[in-house]
């Protein structure tokens, strides 16, 4: 990405936690209910903007995974509408910020990864459950030199 500052939301309990992980490096809101959050910035895919969203994440093998559940609604969130336009991200877990590449994961290794995050967020089943969609599971490689 580059040096420009990414445009965060600004009210709710959402605006609050990204707040506290940015304020503390990731001291406070990491842990965020019991699980582990990272923060995703990707770039919008009209406006060009860079746009951070606190998420859960779980991990597969050595990248990081996160749920595009956006709650179980019939739409993707749009960070992950971003990221499909422009794979290329940053992510801030704890006080360590990486670049990353995103890609979605499909067929079978969908079904074993999903059992894994329901794990960790048992709503993502509930959220499922609400949509016609499958919803999309993001593998974030850590993109090193």
């Amino acid at each position: 990405m580059s040096d420009e500052r990414p445009v965060d939301p600004v009210r709710g309990w959402v605006a609050d936690h990204l707040r506290s992980y940015v304020e503390s490096d990731g001291e406070e809101g990491h842990l965020w209910r019991g699980v582990p959050t990272l923060l995703l910035t990707t770039r919008g895919r009209r406006s060009g903007t860079l746009r951070r969203t606190p998420l859960i994440y779980g991990r597969d093998g050595e990248a990081y995974v996160v749920v595009a559940s956006r709650g179980g609604t019939p739409e993707h969130p749009a960070w992950y509408l971003n990221l499909s336009a422009e794979p290329e991200v940053t992510i801030q877990v704890g006080s360590d910020v990486m670049r990353a590449y995103a890609t979605t994961i499909d067929g079978d290794h969908w079904s074993d990864v999903w059992g894994q995050m329901a794990q960790i967020w048992p709503a993502y089943d509930d959220y499922q459950a609400k949509t016609s969609r499958q919803i999309p599971l993001v593998r974030l490689e850590v993109v090193t030199a």
